[in-house]
């Protein structure tokens, strides 16, 4: 019995349908499926290789699918998108798989590279797996720029800056020291920016970043 406190698949299902908005049918016949097989696929792998923490797995749909999701609110089907540090695929990955949408998926490790290869054929997402440094990309321009848990604010916009079309943006999971980071980043950038309150973590914040611009 799931303890009260994890975010079970039906749970993650009815959060998923009210956050993009989309029916029953919908999202439950051509998502949820290949959501299932995306967390088998991460549990088989992880007990070869070091994918997420061994915890997380526990309360998986909250804290790696619902984290990622969540950003779905601002990504159409038509944008391309760039996830730096992929890593597990969350959240780019995810968001191929909701949205829709062309997703690049940027990692360096060939290891997590061969494991997002292997969840893109099994779930047939939209993602590229650009295995690499990120400073050797050769890739865009990105409507979008979306990362998780890969570097400081202020590293990720100078990452970002050279990827984003002129009215693109980037949207940034980050934690309890979110304020700091934006501290620093203002050192080095001039930046139009949205908090949103994470819906997976509760000293969690999205950041939606537009008009990046160094100073």
């Amino acid at each position: 019995m799931n303890s009260p406190h994890l975010l079970s698949r039906e749970g993650f299902a009815d959060l998923a349908r009210e956050l993009l908005d989309v029916s029953r049918e919908t999202f439950d016949l051509e998502t949820m499926d290949r959501l299932d097989i995306y967390g088998s696929t991460l549990r088989t792998w992880q007990s070869r290789i070091n994918l997420v923490s061994n915890k997380s797995l526990d309360d998986l749909w909250r804290r790696h699918f619902l984290d990622s999701l969540q950003l779905a609110r601002w990504i159409d089907p038509d944008m391309k998108v760039l996830d730096l540090g992929s890593g597990a695929g969350f959240p780019g990955l995810v968001l191929s798989i909701v949205t829709g949408a062309p997703v690049v998926l940027a990692e360096s490790d060939s290891r997590k590279c061969a494991f997002l290869r292997e969840v893109r054929r099994l779930t047939d997402a939209n993602a590229e797996i650009a295995e690499g440094r990120i400073e050797g990309l050769d890739a865009g321009p990105f409507d979008v720029v979306v990362a998780r848990a890969l570097a400081p604010l202020t590293d990720l916009l100078g990452h970002a800056s050279g990827f984003l079309n002129s009215g693109g943006f980037c949207l940034f999971l980050k934690g309890a020291r979110v304020e700091d980071e934006l501290t620093d980043a203002a050192k080095n950038w001039n930046i139009q920016v949205e908090q949103h309150q994470s819906l997976s973590e509760p000293d969690g914040t999205v950041l939606r970043i537009r008009k990046l611009s160094s100073v």
